[in-house]
């Protein structure tokens, strides 16, 4: 079903089992697939889309779960998303396409790029997420803490003795110990998310043959920026560009110079790699 919209065309399409809200504009030889970050929505590519539908053919998406698209039909992980990424690709026939990603987005791609680099041509990662923090002796007693309480409750619950305080009592040390991204979520969406963030996408980034470029906030709390040294060591072809003052949301804080290295990037006249 296709909806017009001010930033483009809309429409919602099928892919493994989910209802994908997809927003496409322009027109050109090569295309565009924007992914956005866990929690947001295709609106806040809107910019990137709004700048280069004069060239290309642009399609921005909700994924399942967040925005206008529907749930999963089950908790996915990465793998699941980028299969469902890989045939957006080929039922609106983008391939070889660039793809601009951020945060979550950017463990799609990384992971799709790896996996089918026949769909990939060029690669823009900010604030990518997909390697995993190393947990302090805090972090982890707390973990351990967490863990200990939620077995009590499960305990609790297989009794049968003790009515809905078990259930309650999880939704309590999940306000306490979970972070704001998984708190937000409702039962069904933090099994997904929980999917999401345990897979560590290190050994994928040797496979990515596409030229990628990195933009990186040098304030990036949530992507500390040695993630994004690190992907850049490990990506055959990759450079890293660095913002100073910006944060994880580098790319909407400085959108002027992101756009500008995009163009530098991404124009169809360039030739070679990222450097």
């Amino acid at each position: 079903m296709l909806m017009g919209t001010e930033w483009g065309e809309a429409m919602q399409i099928e892919l493994l089992g989910a209802s994908v809200h997809i927003v496409q504009s322009g027109k050109g030889k090569n295309a565009l697939l924007l992914l956005h970050g866990w929690g947001c929505s295709a609106q806040l590519m809107r910019g990137v889309q709004t700048e280069f539908e004069g060239s290309k053919r642009v399609v921005s998406l909700d994924f399942p779960g967040h925005g206008e698209s529907g749930r999963p039909p089950e908790p996915w992980g990465v793998p699941e998303y980028a299969a469902m990424t890989a045939a957006l690709i080929e039922r609106l026939s983008l391939a070889p396409c660039d793809i601009v990603a951020h945060s979550f987005g950017a463990r799609v791609a990384i992971y799709l790029a790896g996996e089918r680099p026949e769909l990939v041509r060029r690669l823009v990662l900010t604030g990518a997420a997909g390697i995993k923090k190393p947990q302090s002796g805090g972090a982890s007693a707390r973990r351990r803490l967490y863990k200990g309480l939620r077995g009590a409750m499960d305990a609790a619950e297989r009794t049968r003795l003790f009515g809905s305080l078990p259930e309650r009592g999880r939704e309590a040390l999940v306000q306490r110990f979970g972070s704001p991204d998984y708190r937000a979520l409702d039962p069904e969406m933090r099994k997904t998310f929980v999917k999401v963030i345990s897979l560590d996408l290190s050994d994928r980034l040797p496979r990515i043959q596409a030229p990628t470029l990195l933009y990186w906030g040098a304030q990036d709390t949530e992507t500390p920026l040695w993630m994004g040294q690190k992907m850049e060591a490990a990506i055959p072809d990759a450079g890293l560009v660095v913002e100073e003052g910006a944060g994880h949301f580098a790319y909407l804080e400085r959108s002027a110079t992101f756009l500008r290295v995009l163009h530098s990037f991404l124009d169809d006249a360039r030739e070679g790699g990222a450097g």
